[in-house]
Parts: structure tokens; C-alpha cells; sequence
């Protein structure tokens, strides 16, 4: 008896530790995605934060510029042609005490899934601004997203260096136009485009940045007394502190609270390019972007960080691997501990999944990961069964919501251009549906060879049409359709709209539902009045109809 109770003992004295150890990491842990509308400079500020984290030497810039290379998050050759980044990204590195994973998401507005899926995984958010565009379309949608995430939101305003708009004007823009009280950290001593160096709010410090030819290698800052840049400045210096003085005035003050509960956000200025105020960005993310907490399952209990492992699957990812042409699911880690050569339980089938083959990633790099914690980033290989939005779990089951899909606007028809590929062509078709790069419907109608590709925006055909022909060696052609509205029905509406004019019924192949497709709303709204009680729901929220 007493020899069991020594043995209890121990295990519970084991599992305690452990525990301790598991909020220990995750509190180590920064998990964030940069934002923006495209061209703000996200890839640039990817790139230079892990420069200024001295895990690279040297830092490239979008490709497409002369004599320049390709940044490290930016691999897929579309992507290095094009010069935009169209598929999210990791970066996982140590800055500090903490371990960074940072998540470039693709700006281009057409790949907002792929930015969705993103945003389900992370604790914090950087809204990256162009100091001459300020607020943008592409830039407000993400933001709705985060809003509606609770995910705290901090500012960071580029292109500094470069001509542009005021910075209260910047500020108010923020204010009326999302709500967000802006909370400045760091301010500009010099209009946009003839920057003099950066003004630490809370301690008025004055920084000046020595610059590198194209922002290639760290810039060095100097400490540089009031008084000498009042001199050297007067004008700009003077301008800068009376808008300082009104700041204070109005209670632009950091309020942790506010930033934590999504009502106000941290601003910093700097130009990315440069290395302007990206050092002090890295350190603002570590000092003020919140750790793990406990996460919400999908009846919205909180799983705790101490609970055994689990974690949601929130991008599948293949052909980064030229030589080996394997598939990544990409795993936020929620809770407990997570170990390599682990099995853990698929919660949408209820079968084990190894993890023998466990990697951290680096843009394109990848190393062999051993554990994990809360809010890491850990990339499954050859995932053939996962898919975004799934949960695995060890030992304790749980669920966590999934990740709903966007309304598709366009759609296309796709067809193997060579009868002689045509398993290639089915193959990479179901590879491409299961990654959620597109959405593949089918209908009885036109038959498996020419399933119909649903898309947000038309740059999602380029990337399927690109990956069919360079990964699979299926070229294809595609047949445009008159369709931009889609609505889910039930078995009994699918009949009721057979031979419908401007109206085509499909299946949605990746979880069965029935969709009504529609030339525009009014047809719509005239189908829905001619058929009373007809089914015709809108998708999820988080759609582009919303």
C-alpha cells in the first residue's frame, strides 16, 4: 500500500513539474501575423525583423528589383516573378528570452483565406501602414478579422523614409475609421520622406538610424541628446514636440488593457527597408503582445495551457520541398507538451497520426523539432490526411472550431489539357482542394473531368494552374463562368433550381454541402421569391459577402 502511495506520489509530483514547465514555455512564446493591404512592405518587414534577430546576416528584398534576391518567405516561384507574396509563410526563431513565430500572410486581397487561416493561429497581429496610403481596403477586411478574433492589434507605420501624409493624420485616420485608439510608442522627428530619427514617447529619447545601402545588413542607431538634434533640427525637432504635447494632452497615453481587450492600438513609425525602428518593433512584441492563454473549443470551453497536447491544423502546404515533393500541415500548438515520434488522435476521423517527421520552419529552411509548446509552430510532413481546421489531440479529446470559408466569387471550369495526364490531373485537383488553395465543386453534370473551381479572386486560378502544370505535370485550361453569388441549399432546393436559367447546383467535394450557384443577387432575390421556403443560406461568416 504505501509502496503505491509513493508511486502516486511521484507521477502526481512528475505531472506537477511538468505543468510548471508548460506555462513557463508558453509565456516564453510570441506567436503574431504581420498585415496589410499589398505593397505595404509586409514581406520586407518579415524579412528585416528576423535580420534585426541577427538569425540572418543579410536580408534580400522582393524579387523583381535589380540585382536583388528573393526574401526568405517569399518561395513560390510565382511569387519571386510577381514580387507578392500569395501563400502565408512561418519564421520561427529565438529574440531574447522568447521564441518568435511570425507569420507573413499573403496582402494580395484574392488569397484572404489563406490570411484567415493565419489569424486563427496567433495571439497578436502587427497592421502594417503605407505612411502615404494609410488605411486600405485589403488592410480594413483583415482587421474586421481580427476584431472579430479578439486579437490585439499593434501598428506599425512604414515607408517613412519616403514621402507621405501626415503622422496625426495617420493617427485620427485609425481612430475614425476602425475604432482603435492609437496609443504612440515611438514618434517621427521629420516629415515622411525627410525622417531625422525617432522619439521614444514614454522617456523622450531621441534615436537617429545610420542607414545601409538598401537596408541589406543591420542599421546602428545613436543615442542622441535633446538638445544636440534641437540644434541640429530646430524646425522638425519643435514640430515633433508639440505634437507630442498634444498627444499627451489628449490621453494618447499605453494602456495594456485597452491594447489586451482590442480598443486601442501601439503605433510605431520606421521604414523597413531601411531597418528604421524595426529593432524597436521586436522589442515592443515581446514586451507588450500577450503570451498563450487558454484556447476555446468548439462548444467554448477553455482548453488549458496545462491540458494534454493538442492542436489545430490551420494550413497544408505542399511543393515547398523541391527534392522531395512532400506535404506540410502547418499546427498552432494550444496546449500541453508536445514531443516528436508522439501519436496523436485526428479528431475529424477519430484515427492516430504519427509525428515522426516533426519540423520547425524558416521560411524555406526546416530543422527537426523535439518539442513544443503552446503557440509554436510545428510542421507535420507528409499530412496526406489533414486537413485546415482540423484537431489533433493526445490523450484528453477536444475539438476547436473550425475554420470557416470564404464565399466564393468566381468560378471556372478546369479540364486536363492532355487526355494522357489525366491521373496527374485528378491527383493534383484533390491535392489542391484538401490544401484549401481553391474550393473544388462537382456536379453530376459535367462529371469528374471537368469539376468547376470556386475562388475569391481570379489570382487563385494562376496559382492552380501554375502548381497543376510544375508539380503534377498537368497542364489544364480553364472555362470562365457567369457566376459571382453563391448560397448553400439542401437536397430538396438543389431540385427545385434544376433547370433554372443563370442558376447551377453543385456539390462542395470537401464536406458534401449543396451549393446554389447565381449570375448576380438580383437573380437571387428572384429565384427566392419564386420558390417559397427555399433553402438558400449564406456561408459562414468571414465570407466576402459579410
Amino acid at each position: 500500500m504505501s509502496g503505491a502511495v509513493v508511486e502516486k506520489s511521484a507521477g502526481e509530483s512528475a505531472r506537477v513539474s511538468g505543468d510548471a514547465r508548460i506555462a513557463v514555455e508558453a509565456g516564453r512564446r510570441r506567436t503574431f501575423a504581420v498585415i496589410s493591404h499589398p505593397d505595404a512592405g509586409k514581406s520586407t518587414l518579415t524579412e528585416a525583423l528576423a535580420l534585426y534577430a541577427e538569425v540572418i546576416d543579410e536580408a534580400g528584398a522582393v524579387h523583381g528589383k535589380s540585382g536583388r534576391r528573393g526574401v526568405t518567405s517569399d518561395w513560390m516561384e510565382m511569387e519571386r516573378k510577381r514580387g507578392i507574396s500569395v501563400t502565408s509563410a512561418v519564421l520561427q526563431f529565438a529574440y531574447r528570452d522568447c521564441v518568435i513565430n511570425l507569420l507573413d500572410t499573403p496582402g494580395h486581397g484574392d488569397f484572404s483565406e489563406d490570411t484567415y487561416r493565419v489569424l486563427a493561429a496567433v495571439d497578436a497581429a502587427v497592421m502594417l501602414l503605407d505612411a502615404a496610403k494609410g488605411l486600405e481596403p485589403q488592410t480594413l477586411k483583415l482587421f474586421d478579422v481580427c476584431r472579430t478574433r479578439g486579437i490585439p492589434v499593434l501598428t506599425f507605420v512604414n515607408k517613412w523614409d519616403r514621402p507621405g501624409r501626415e503622422a496625426l493624420e495617420l493617427l485620427d485616420e485609425v481612430e475614425q475609421t476602425i475604432g482603435l485608439r492609437p496609443m504612440p510608442v515611438t514618434w517621427p522627428v521629420g516629415v515622411a520622406g525627410e525622417l531625422r530619427g525617432l522619439v521614444e514617447v514614454a522617456t523622450g529619447e531621441f534615436r537617429r538610424y545610420s542607414r545601409t545601402a538598401g537596408g541589406a545588413t543591420r542599421a546602428t542607431t545613436e543615442l542622441v541628446p535633446a538638445e544636440v538634434i534641437a540644434a541640429e533640427e530646430p524646425q522638425y525637432w519643435a514640430a515633433a514636440q508639440d505634437e507630442l504635447a498634444l498627444l499627451e494632452e489628449i490621453g494618447a497615453g499605453f494602456d495594456e488593457k485597452d491594447f489586451l481587450t482590442g480598443t486601442a492600438t501601439p503605433v510605431l513609425f520606421g521604414a523597413a527597408l531601411n531597418g528604421v525602428g524595426v529593432a524597436r518593433l521586436l522589442d515592443a512584441l515581446v514586451e507588450l503582445a500577450p503570451a498563450p492563454e487558454a484556447r476555446d473549443d468548439a462548444e467554448g470551453n477553455p482548453r488549458p495551457l496545462e491540458a494534454s497536447t493538442s492542436g489545430l491544423v490551420f494550413k497544408v502546404q505542399a511543393g515547398m520541398d523541391r527534392a522531395h515533393r512532400d506535404r506540410m500541415a502547418f499546427v498552432r500548438i494550444c496546449s500541453g507538451r508536445f514531443e516528436r515520434g508522439m501519436v496523436l488522435t485526428h479528431a475529424a476521423t477519430g484515427r492516430p497520426f504519427a509525428t515522426k517527421y516533426a519540423q520547425a520552419v524558416f521560411g524555406q529552411q526546416r530543422t527537426t523539432v523535439e518539442e513544443a509548446f503552446p503557440g509554436d509552430i510545428v510542421g507535420l510532413v507528409n499530412a496526406g490526411a489533414l486537413r485546415p481546421g482540423d484537431t489533433l489531440y493526445s490523450t484528453e479529446p477536444v475539438q476547436f472550431p473550425a475554420i470557416p470559408s470564404f464565399a466564393p466569387e468566381h468560378f471556372a471550369v478546369v479540364r486536363g489539357a492532355d487526355a494522357g495526364t489525366y491521373k496527374q490531373f485528378r491527383r493534383g485537383i484533390e491535392q489542391l482542394d484538401s490544401e484549401g488553395v481553391i474550393q473544388v465543386l462537382s456536379s453530376d453534370l459535367r462529371g469528374d473531368q471537368a469539376p468547376v473551381l470556386a475562388a475569391v479572386g481570379p489570382l487563385q486560378f494562376e496559382v492552380v494552374t501554375a502548381r497543376l502544370e510544375s508539380e503534377f505535370r498537368a497542364p489544364v485550361t480553364l472555362e470562365t463562368l457567369s457566376y459571382s453569388v453563391t448560397r448553400r441549399t439542401d437536397a430538396a432546393g438543389a431540385e427545385l433550381l434544376k433547370g433554372q436559367s443563370e442558376v447551377e447546383v453543385l456539390t462542395r467535394r470537401a464536406d458534401g454541402a449543396v451549393l446554389a450557384l447565381f449570375s448576380n443577387k438580383w437573380r437571387l432575390e428572384t429565384i427566392r421569391r419564386k420558390f417559397d421556403g427555399l433553402v438558400l443560406d449564406a456561408l459562414p461568416a468571414g465570407s466576402s459577402e459579410r
